[in-house]
């Protein structure tokens, strides 16, 4: 389980470090474009079961915190489906995975369709 740090506060989001690979593209992308957004997670049920929600900025310091050291296979059509949500006016927020096809993993040879 990863999470992250976000202006020096660690934050009660634990995620798989497979959607935090995913999370990371998808928020460094946005905040390496000078753009801010909302990013929302649903609560684990030891801090109240409910739902917690930052205002992600660019010159805020942010820290991701992997539990593994392996590069999880990153998946095309998930990060397309995480990147139109934080275009949105809900903003970032985990969300299922779609159903991987052949062509939608990403190999460490496409590391340019990331950025």
């Amino acid at each position: 389980m990863g999470y992250l740090t976000y202006d020096s506060v660690r934050l009660d989001l634990r995620v798989e470090d497979r959607v935090l690979a995913h999370l990371h593209i998808v928020i460094i992308n946005k905040l390496r474009r000078g753009e801010s957004f909302p990013f929302s997670w649903k609560d684990p049920t030891e801090v109240g079961d409910g739902r917690s929600s930052i205002w992600l900025y660019p010159t805020v310091p942010l820290h991701f915190k992997f539990s593994g050291s392996r590069q999880p296979q990153i998946n095309k059509s998930w990060l397309e489906v995480l990147y139109r949500a934080a275009e949105s006016g809900q903003g970032l927020r985990v969300l299922d995975e779609p159903v991987e096809q052949a062509d939608s993993v990403l190999s460490d040879g496409d590391s340019h369709i990331l950025g």
